[in-house]
């Protein structure tokens, strides 16, 4: 394939899987109302470096695994896809930048419980936050070095 041929998509996944650095600084788990679910708080590091670069890519490969991840909750069924994919113009769609910060905010999309914050600072560090996603957030960054999380039934 040449670089033309190529989707934006693809590219950004490609470029996203750059971090295999991106380290896993705190992460923080506490209930919410009523210990209905979990509010997963991550604080990662990245080269700042490339981040400077790939930013979007980054943001893309972890809101990529956070539309997958993500269901139906509430009446929200009706939109929901199950073969539906998070594209492009989804990122941004919902990216802003403010205070020297990238910050990308999904909270419903089409039918899908998203509920992702993503915020990347100039200085490699990336703060991934999810509201009502149980613990998937703390699994995208192992996916995304290749680390399996099915084991054989014997």
């Amino acid at each position: 394939m040449t670089e033309k041929t190529i989707s934006i998509e693809h590219e950004l996944i490609r470029d996203g899987l750059l971090f295999e650095e991106l380290e896993v600084v705190q992460t923080k788990i506490t209930p919410t109302v009523d210990n209905e679910d979990l509010h997963v708080e991550l604080t990662l590091q990245a080269d700042a470096d490339l981040l400077r670069t790939t930013a979007f890519a980054l943001i893309y490969v972890l809101a990529l695994q956070s539309f997958a991840d993500a269901r139906p909750r509430g009446g929200s069924g009706q939109w929901y896809a199950d073969d539906d994919q998070f594209t492009s113009a989804d990122l941004l769609r919902h990216l802003t930048f403010e205070r020297r910060t990238l910050r990308l905010y999904v909270d419903y999309l089409r039918g899908r419980c998203v509920k992702t914050t993503i915020e990347v600072s100039p200085d490699g560090r990336i703060r991934l936050d999810t509201v009502n996603r149980g613990q998937a957030a703390t699994r995208w960054v192992d996916r995304m070095k290749g680390k399996s999380f099915l084991s054989p039934v014997m």
